[in-house]
This record gives structure tokens, sequence and C-alpha cells, in this order.
């Protein structure tokens, strides 16, 4: 007798918790456990739906990944120094990356160059036109001039 009362009140500790976690409001052990049923599969409705949006997502994540474009095909480093009226015009053209505009211009001070006017795209690759004025009369040549500038590139 004192087991089949301890068992009823086991069992009804647990319909309690049964209710309390699926918000029933009924007493009776197969409304509750209906309830609790019906809470499942309400959470099994969720977790699909919430799998769906994910594989959508992930999809379209990877529709609007961009292909890479590759850079036109280009000398590894394109150097032109040309002698002009007030200076020397130097054109650089190579692969972007790395602080190699900043080389460049470091290769200009030493060599006693100022840089009176530049255009710099660094869109695809990078691309350099500058005219540059030597500080003082000194003899230089377009040779050494292209020659510090690749060394420079090709230390980056």
């Amino acid at each position: 007798m004192v087991v089949r009362l301890e068992r009823r009140a086991a069992m009804h500790d647990k319909r309690h918790h049964l209710r309390t976690l699926t918000c029933s409001k009924s007493v009776k052990r197969k409304n509750v456990t209906m309830d609790d049923l019906l809470c499942i599969y309400k959470l099994k409705l969720k977790l699909e739906a919430v799998k769906r949006e994910l594989s959508n997502l992930i999809a379209i994540k990877r529709e609007l990944q961009l292909p890479k474009v590759s850079s036109p095909s280009l000398p590894p480093c394109g150097v032109e120094v040309e002698k002009g009226e007030k200076g020397f015009l130097v054109r650089v053209i190579c692969e972007k990356g790395g602080d190699k505009l900043v080389s460049i211009l470091e290769v200009f001070e030493e060599m006693g160059l100022t840089v009176s006017h530049a255009r710099v795209s660094c869109n695809l690759y990078l691309s350099m036109e500058a005219i540059v004025v030597a500080e003082e009369e000194c003899a230089l040549h377009v040779k050494s001039i292209a020659q510090a500038i690749t060394k420079a590139i090709e230390r980056q």
C-alpha cells in the first residue's frame, strides 16, 4: 500500500514537472502527455525551419562570392624611365602588394630626386607615373634609375 502511494506521488511530481516545462494546464495524465508530444513536435518543426534557413543562407553566400579575378598577364615588374625637359618621366607597372610604393619613393630620396608630379593606381596592379627632378645637377642616367627602382620592387 505504501509503495503504491509513493509511486503515485512520484508520478504526480513527474507530471507536475512536465506541465511546468510544456506550460500545460491540464491535470489529467493523458492530456499532459498529449501536450508534451505536441510541444516536442513543435520544437522539431522549429528545428527543421532553422536548418532550412541556414542552408538557404549558406547557398546565398556561395552565390554572392565573386570569383577571383586574375590580373591581366603583366611582366612581374615593368619600369620605364625617360629623360624629359624638366627631369625624368618614370613609369612603373607591377603586381600590387607589400610596400612597393614606399620603396620606390625611398629610392628617389636616396638618389636625390624630388617628385614634382605623380599619378598612382592600385586597382588590379600597381601603376605609377611620376615626373622626378634632380635636386642637384649630377650625372644621373636613365638606366641607373631604372635599375634602382627594379631592385627596390624585387626586395618586396
